[in-house]
């Protein structure tokens, strides 16, 4: 980038300051060369700050402290306060004041993307249990976005190089995931993802595998019906439509053979069936990538960490992935419109 002006503006949301959210930004910011890339914008509080920065003994990082986006500097970590509460940093705790930081964060940090303050949102963690939510529906960042949007078909979409893993249902308890499962719902999620391949991918015509519910993907019925119900008629109904899903694959030899390889997206039934290998394979440097919004949305694909926060042990590739893959993502979206307008 030879130009300033071409740096892609990142709004970050700070996440649970009790975990190790501030920690992995400082991390990553820490090498010069990101600023090369992007304009970092944390939305938090100055005083949670200064006590994050003390306990790392990060003495040669410093925020821009500043109060609009008018005054963001291109070669700093700008962190916009809003908020001047004394907030207590306990590392490693559940409270109250942390989840209600969190929450502005994450509306701020949104709202600056539709006041075209920035072109890109990259959320650290938070812990769903303490998160005010003003919809008992909302679970997550996820939902949140969603309703922002009012895009009724978001896809968590995990990346890692060429992996790409999608969940047809997300935050769902595991008793609950056949019920709501329908062919219908399966064709809708086929859609997004591939809609994401070609347009933030930038793959022309991408090819899906599909992951069978249960397991053997049900042997023809003998261990469920759920493939010969649903998901075969739903990649039956997308192929349709001159689209390229194959399946039901059986989750186990799927991935342990690295038949993963061949596809350049894989369609998981629900949330742990594609994250534990998807995780296993891309050893903490994992991007969650959320397709089927109007907006640029990642985030590591980790928690908050509360067992090793404030001990200066976190890793920051996961969350340094999460703003190389928002930037391509832009850039991505950005050349497609120009294509096909």
């Amino acid at each position: 980038m030879k130009r300033s002006t071409s740096k892609i503006k990142v709004a970050i949301s700070c996440g649970d300051v009790n975990g190790v959210g501030l920690e992995v930004i400082i991390k990553t910011f820490l090498d010069p060369r990101m600023f090369d890339l992007c304009t970092p914008l944390v939305y938090g509080n100055s005083n949670v700050s200064k006590a994050y920065r003390k306990q790392l003994g990060t003495q040669d990082f410093s925020f821009n402290m500043i109060q609009n986006h008018a005054k963001s500097n291109v070669k700093k970590v700008n962190l916009i306060s809003i908020s001047e509460e004394d907030i207590e940093v306990n590392f490693g705790a559940i409270t109250d004041q942390t989840g209600k930081l969190a929450y502005e964060s994450i509306t701020h940090a949104t709202d600056a993307l539709a006041s075209n303050h920035a072109d890109v949102l990259v959320t650290a963690p938070i812990h769903k249990q303490n998160i005010p939510w003003e919809d008992d529906n909302v679970k997550g960042h996820t939902e949140y976005l969603a309703n922002y949007a009012n895009e009724d078909h978001p896809l968590m979409m995990m990346v890692h190089n060429s992996l790409r893993v999608g969940v047809v249902t997300g935050h769902v308890p595991l008793k609950d995931v056949s019920s709501v499962l329908t062919k219908e719902k399966i064709v809708t999620t086929l859609e997004v993802f591939r809609k994401s391949l070609v347009q933030d991918f930038n793959i022309h015509q991408p090819k899906i595998a599909v992951l069978g519910l249960n397991p053997h993907a049900g042997d023809n019925g003998v261990i469920g019906k759920e493939e010969l119900e649903m998901i075969i008629p739903a990649i039956d109904a997308f192929n349709a439509d001159n689209n390229v899903a194959l399946g039901p694959f059986a989750s186990d030899g799927f991935f342990g053979s690295g038949q993963f390889k061949k596809f350049d997206g894989v369609l998981a039934m629900y949330h742990d069936q594609g994250l534990i290998p998807f995780k296993t394979i891309s050893n903490n440097e994992g991007v969650n990538f959320t397709a089927g919004l109007p907006i640029v949305r990642t985030s590591p694909d980790h928690g908050t960490a509360f067992d090793i926060a404030g001990k200066n042990i976190a890793d920051p590739n996961s969350f340094r992935n999460a703003i190389y893959l928002a930037s391509d993502i832009f850039r991505n979206r950005k050349n497609y419109r120009e294509i096909t307008q």
